[in-house]
């Protein structure tokens, strides 16, 4: 088991827990309650924490010398710490820094600067931007896409932490519905993280829209969640290009599917998640790419992702560019009855129309 990456220091488990799972798409954690004599030595191995953070309220003097005694038990570690703070006081505040924090942070503030604050402590990469009212379970697949991002262009992806992002995408359509999830997703300035999480979304809510089954709902999700995998090493200037793409840099585009396919080869992921990251731009008449298949030689999974893919295209928001109304973007689905699944495309038209009005 990996060894923990973040230190919670709490005086109430309960809530220490809960920290740890809204951090755990960051890293792994380890929580401490301080007033437990038992978990005094706990932190014997302190050299593997990158980054401490207490959940403490400051009300009792024995509480205060609780903190102060595990915080000097880590000094020689010298981790970063990030104080929650749970009485808004100046002299609270004046506590925090005396005890060593770096950074302070109130202790109801948002899941998504909670998660901001914590990434820019140990280094990883942070949300690419999030509205301060973010729902935690929006803000937790959004880190959770970075990281699979930022894995990605170091060439090896964990198939772990793409289940937990699949997880987080499906709790939080669930939880805050599509039409929410949309609209915290269309405010991201980064065109890739936009439209994953679109598709990702598109494709957890019209999977439970047609009744399938939990493992079924989980595999649609994660399949789309990955289907862009290899634009981690297309360059950016032609990702984020405010405009069309020429014919050079439309070829360079196109390589993301075999990319991506290459990547997570031999990786751990089953056959279907692999056909899915290669062939999501394949059409039933032969005419897509990069192998030109036809008709059965498409998956079915391949197909319901291709259309919420070419969907969540359609209406996606960018600067240059005026997103299409549901009717229009729906339309245009119709027309393509010769390359997408017609059977699919019309149980998408409920769907479709609740998300996006």
């Amino acid at each position: 088991m990996a060894t923990p990456t973040i230190l919670i220091l709490t005086d109430t488990p309960g809530r220490g827990e809960r920290l740890a799972r809204d951090l755990s798409v960051l890293a792994s954690c380890a929580v401490l309650d301080i007033l437990d004599p038992d978990q005094r030595d706990v932190t014997g191995g302190a050299t593997a924490f990158r980054a401490v953070l207490s959940d403490v309220s400051l009300v009792r003097s024995a509480t205060i010398a609780a903190l102060r005694s595990q915080l000097d038990r880590l000094k020689a570690h010298s981790a970063p710490y990030l104080f929650l703070l749970h009485e808004d006081t100046p002299r609270t505040f004046a506590q925090a820094h005396a005890l060593g924090a770096r950074q302070v942070l109130r202790a109801d503030a948002p899941c998504s600067e909670l998660l901001k604050a914590v990434s820019g402590l140990i280094g990883t990469i942070a949300p690419t931007l999030l509205p301060a009212e973010c729902p935690p379970s929006i803000a937790a697949a959004d880190v959770a896409l970075s990281r699979i991002f930022e894995a990605a262009r170091g060439g090896a992806v964990d198939p772990d932490l793409v289940a937990t992002g699949t997880k987080f995408v499906a709790q939080a359509v669930r939880t805050t519905g599509i039409r929410d999830w949309l609209e915290v997703v269309w405010r991201f300035d980064d065109v890739t993280h936009q439209h994953c999480l679109l598709v990702a979304g598109l494709a957890s809510g019209f999977a439970q829209s047609l009744g399938l089954s939990e493992a079924d709902c989980q595999r649609l999700t994660q399949a789309a969640l990955l289907h862009d995998i290899g634009k981690a090493k297309i360059p950016e200037a032609i990702l984020n290009k405010p405009g069309a793409l020429d014919p050079e840099e439309r070829r360079i585009m196109q390589q993301h599917s075999s990319l991506g396919h290459a990547m997570l080869r031999g990786s751990g992921f089953s056959d279907e998640m692999l056909a899915v990251v290669r062939s999501h731009h394949e059409c039933l008449d032969g005419s897509g790419y990069p192998d030109g298949l036809r008709g059965a030689e498409i998956a079915d999974l391949v197909r319901l992702v291709s259309v919420c893919d070419v969907y969540g295209a359609l209406i996606e928001r960018r600067p240059y560019k005026t997103p299409l109304s549901a009717e229009r973007a729906y339309s245009i689905l119709e027309g393509m009855s010769g390359k997408l699944n017609g059977d699919l495309v019309r149980a998408f038209r409920p769907f479709a129309v609740l998300a996006t009005t």
